[in-house]
């Protein structure tokens, strides 16, 4: 009987939960609620430092370079600047430019180069000074001209100068790449002689291999006393957004700076200075300015001596700004110094370097 009775209780349970069931709808089961969560942000992306370059830096320009070329000696190579003569070829890639004035008002160039991997036509080659050479000296340079003043000559004796003359040497070739200099066809087509003498990285390299009597390394040990950062923009430097450097009555340089490229862009003649070789306007990121005495030697070329050993002052722009500096040399092969006012070296924008040296009484004018 008991077990009878529970069986109609079940029943009757089971049909009071069918009743339940509004209109045969499934009624989903009571869940509790989740427990609330924090949200889950997404993992932020690793950051990675900016790589520091470690290597090998080219000691003129403070960029990076091939170590096969970090202990070299650089090569000093005299340029023809007269107006006639240009465009010049293959300044452009010069580590530093130097301009100073030669007789008659003009001026010349030397373009010192750490390395001439890949550099194509320079020139045209002209004959030496010896206030030129004492420049390349200051690098301990090789120096390769195409003739030079009396005064020259002696002066490659007496400093024991690493001279390659293509006019009293064995450098001169009048068939392309004959030597390491020669009388360039194209430019025997439009151009008086003295000219048309140009070299290139290529015949440089090539013949370097084989003169073996020349040392072609520094000593051990040896600094070129130049320092770098990526912005060289002087702390509390006036307003140097265009440089005007005459030089003489022939020659005034103008150097316009351009922010984005963070470069002064060069002219010359009221022109822009072109390389010839890559058809591009010369630019450079630092500008240097030194003043001191220039004199005519009364002799009937009107050669001049340039003093480069009494020191003086001048100017250092970069970044859009300039600032006075003071400058030393040693006689004859010491390195040009560098200071601001209170004797702290000048610290250089990475990047090539035109270095204009004027007459004392050079108006130069920054705005």
């Amino acid at each position: 009987m008991r077990k009878r009775l529970i069986l109609l209780a079940l029943a009757l349970l089971l049909a009071l939960s069918a009743c339940g069931r509004s209109g045969g709808e499934d009624v989903p089961p009571e869940t509790s609620a989740p427990a609330s969560e924090s949200p889950v942000e997404p993992s932020a992306e690793p950051t990675s430092e900016p790589e520091v370059y470690d290597g090998p830096v080219n000691p003129l320009t403070g960029e990076p370079m091939d170590e096969a070329w970090l202990h070299k000696r650089p090569v000093a190579i005299m340029l023809n600047n007269l107006r006639e003569a240009l465009p010049q070829l293959g300044q452009s890639q010069a580590d530093i430019l130097y301009e100073v004035p030669a007789e008659g008002g003009i001026t010349r160039m030397l373009g010192v180069y750490q390395s001439v991997e890949g550099v194509g036509r320079i020139g045209s080659i002209r004959s030496a000074r010896p206030y030129y050479m004492e420049l390349a000296l200051g690098h301990d340079a090789i120096y390769i001209h195409a003739g030079g003043s009396e005064d020259a000559y002696a002066k490659i004796k007496e400093w024991g100068v690493a001279s390659l003359d293509g006019v009293r040497g064995p450098y001169m070739s009048n068939t392309e790449n004959g030597n390491l200099m020669w009388r360039d066809p194209q430019r025997r087509k439009n151009y008086s002689l003295e000219h048309t003498v140009v070299t290139t990285g290529n015949a440089i390299i090539e013949r370097f291999a084989g003169y073996t009597a020349l040392r072609q390394e520094h000593p051990e040990g040896y600094v070129y006393d130049m320092s770098f950062t990526e912005n060289g923009t002087p702390a509390g430097g006036a307003s140097a957004e265009k440089i005007t450097v005459p030089f003489s009555n022939y020659k005034t340089g103008v150097f316009l700076y351009d922010p984005d490229s963070r470069k002064y862009w060069v002219e010359e003649y009221g022109a822009p200075y072109v390389d010839g070789e890559s058809g591009e306007q010369v630019a450079v990121t630092n500008v240097v300015v030194i003043k001191t005495a220039c004199r005519n030697t009364g002799d009937r070329y009107g050669h001049i001596t340039v003093d480069l050993s009494s020191g003086g002052t001048g100017y250092f722009a970069c970044g859009g700004k300039v600032i006075d500096l003071l400058w030393s040399k040693s006689y004859p092969d010491g390195q040009l110094e560098y200071t601001d006012l209170s004797g702290n070296p000048i610290v250089f924008g990475v990047g090539h370097t035109y270095v204009n040296i004027v007459p004392l009484d050079s108006s130069v004018a920054f705005e």
